[in-house]
Order: structure tokens, then sequence, then C-alpha cells
């Protein structure tokens, strides 16, 4: 029975270090990326008129065609985010990719109401008080 015990008990400490980890780096990510955007408004106002939306890579997109300043806004934003991903994906030995992603699940998940994201199927959609649809994959 002690056997059967050890596994589980190493499993858990495992998930709980996993989760750990997800959490950490999440805090990580969102609080110097929303600290970056909160201080734009014209950031704000992109979101807030549909201009820009949270896609699942991590990155933000266009749900309609950019004027050439919303363009350089996001892609500034962007390329700010890609840095930070590669310095957390490094730190927690995870592809860059990988941590995108999840940090896109997330950033999804914190959209308000009324803002684009893109869902599982790539199409954008409009968040409404419902929670927002994500990938399967998401945490």
């Amino acid at each position: 029975m002690l056997k059967k015990l050890v596994p589980l008990a190493a499993k858990a400490s495992f998930v709980a270090l996993a989760t750990g980890v997800v959490v950490l780096g999440v805090s990580a990510l969102t609080a110097p990326a929303a600290q970056a955007q909160n201080r734009d408004p014209a950031y704000a106002a992109a979101r807030a008129a549909g201009q820009v939306g949270e896609k699942m890579d991590g990155y933000l997109g266009y749900p309609v065609p950019p004027s050439a300043e919303i363009r350089r806004m996001a892609e500034d934003i962007n390329i700010k985010r890609r840095a930070l991903y590669a310095q957390r994906a490094q730190e927690q030995h995870a592809t860059v990719e990988d941590y995108a992603f999840t940090s896109g699940c997330l950033l999804i998940s914190q959209t308000k109401v009324g803002e684009k994201y893109q869902g599982p199927s790539g199409n954008w959609e409009t968040r409404t008080s419902a929670a927002p649809l994500r990938d399967a994959r998401c945490p």
C-alpha cells in the first residue's frame, strides 16, 4: 500500500508544482504587459473599438483592416510581448510558441465585454458576458 501512496504523492506534488509555475508565469506575463498597455490611451481606444483583439497565439491581431497608426501600435506591443515570452519561456524551459499560446489563452480569458478575440475556429468573436470561447488545449 505504501508503494501506491508514494507515486500518488509524487504525482500530486508534480501537479502542484506545474500549477504554481503556470500561475507564476501568468502573473509575471500579465503584470508588465498590462502595465505597458494600460498607459497608452490609443491602445485602450483601439481595443474598445474592436480595431485590435487578442489572438490565440498570444499576440494582438486585427479584426478589421488597421490604419497605419493602429498597425504600428499593435506591432510595438507584439514585439514587447515576444521579448517577454522569450525570457519567460527560457526561464521555464518551454518553447516561446508554447508560452505564447498559454499566454494567449489567459489574455483571451481576461477580455472585457465588447472586446474582440480570436476564437478556436480562428474567427473573430466579440466578448459577451459569457466566458469567451477558448481552445480545448487552454489551461
